[in-house]
């Protein structure tokens, strides 16, 4: 490591930019990270966050990815086991950002929408398991009847028998975020290479496609390319890509959706819903319902943006390589459920195809060589798990320790938290303020 290794943070934006050696693409750094994605912008905060030097090398001009073909739901209620873990710390990181970088969050939880009574069955079950208060005084689920949850979502009359609030959880635009954490970590000193391709990594060593690089810590954080650098790790972990369709709408809304809104397809997609016993019935029910549905591997949900626009998904698909050709049956049933849930017309503004890493666990995290470290979210929660899956896998490195992701057989320990207690003042505008407050029931 290079001697700011010991440098207080925050020190790194004031240090001059190192020279590059003969041949080389940049001098040697602290800490360079392979991607530019929200998994390798938190490597890269909790590197600078120790006073590091950073250098983050992407093949793109531009944030492009998985990071910004999203909801931008940051759902750490659904979550289970170490993407729980994860989620519970990633929110920390996500409320620190968006004071410290100025981007528009929403802290109004998410919304379920229980359209038969199979489905309020599983909301009760994991409520009465979470009852634990780790993030504040409120429980993490709170069920609503069906007059309870129409002033906080346009539903049509008729449409649920009820729902439940989840008020922890958090929403951003993703499109704007990332942007504005970039332009916050370059601000505090980390330094981006893009249109660079990564042919290799080794331990104080990557190799572009401009030249060699030295480095104290390589961290890779390429999603689904990561079978493109380190095949046999992938390979080991089955990771394929998951392909999926959203679509942006407009439409005359009765009144705002006023946080995410999940449906029952979303219920038996998030391990902590599909891990109830009532998951099942709910799965079988929709599934012989709805066969075309089932066979799109739905997720029907909606989150509305502070320009009052709707980001309608999403189905998924996966293999080897996603065909680029996106079937317009797709996007009629969207537009169908829309047009039953909400009893409004939408009009599509934009469409678009999202890829992710898909594997065997939620998670491929690997030290694959001393100072090589792997991080990548191998489902599509890299938006409210991959901060602080970085925190803790990238930032008990730097602190010299080894965080347990990279020992899954090492015993769990219980989660904590700091976080006080929620707002419950009045909601503030989303498009007046870069904080909204919290939704009381």
């Amino acid at each position: 490591m290079t001697a700011t290794h010991h440098t207080a943070p925050g020190a790194a934006r004031h240090a001059a930019a190192p020279t590059p050696a003969a041949g080389h693409a940049a001098a040697p750094h602290d800490v360079v990270v392979v991607g530019s994605g929200i998994v390798g912008l938190g490597a890269a905060l909790a590197a600078v966050d120790r006073g590091l030097s950073v250098l983050v090398v992407d093949r793109s001009a531009v944030i492009g990815g998985s990071t910004v073909r999203n909801f931008g739901h940051l759902c750490l209620t659904p979550q289970s086991g170490e993407a729980r873990r994860h989620a519970l710390a990633a929110r920390e990181l996500w409320l620190r950002l968006a004071r410290d970088a100025g981007f528009w969050l929403s802290r109004r939880g998410t919304l379920v929408a229980a359209r038969h009574v199979d489905e309020l069955d599983l909301l009760d079950e994991l409520a009465l398991a979470r009852t634990d208060r780790v993030l504040g005084d409120r429980p993490e689920i709170e069920r609503l009847d069906a007059a309870e949850l129409s002033p906080l979502a346009p539903v049509a009359p008729g449409a649920v028998v009820g729902g439940a609030l989840l008020p922890y959880d958090l929403q951003v635009d993703p499109r704007d975020a990332a942007d504005a954490i970039r332009r916050h970590l370059e601000t505090r000193g980390v330094r981006f290479l893009t249109r660079t391709s990564v042919g290799s990594v080794s331990s104080g060593r990557v190799e572009t496609s401009r030249g060699p690089i030295d480095a104290g810590t390589v961290v890779v954080a390429t999603n689904h390319d990561l079978d493109q650098l380190l095949p046999d790790l992938a390979d080991r972990h089955a990771l394929e890509r998951c392909g999926l369709d959203m679509l942006r709408v407009r439409a005359d809304l009765v009144r705002p959706l006023v946080a995410p809104l999940l449906t029952g397809w979303s219920l038996i997609r998030y391990s902590a819903f599909a891990g109830t016993g009532a998951a099942e019935a709910v799965r079988s029910r929709l599934h012989a319902e709805r066969p075309d549905l089932a066979a799109m591997d739905l997720n029907q949900m909606y989150t509305q943006l502070p320009d009052g626009s709707v980001i309608v998904g999403d189905s998924h698909r996966k293999g080897a390589a996603i065909a680029p050709f996106q079937d317009e049956r797709i996007a009629d049933a969207f537009l169908d459920e829309f047009r039953v849930l909400f009893g409004a017309e939408p009009v599509v503004t934009e469409r678009w195809q999202g890829v992710y890493a898909s594997g065997r666990d939620e998670f491929v995290v690997d030290e694959v060589t001393p100072g090589v470290l792997v991080t990548v979210v191998s489902t599509g929660i890299g938006m409210t798990t991959g901060l602080g899956l970085t925190e803790h896998v990238v930032g008990a490195h730097l602190d010299g320790g080894r965080d347990r992701a990279l020992d899954p057989a090492a015993p769990t320990s219980t989660v904590t938290s700091t976080v006080s207690s929620p707002l419950t003042s009045p909601l503030t505008s989303p498009l007046t303020s870069p904080l909204t407050e919290s939704l009381t029931a």
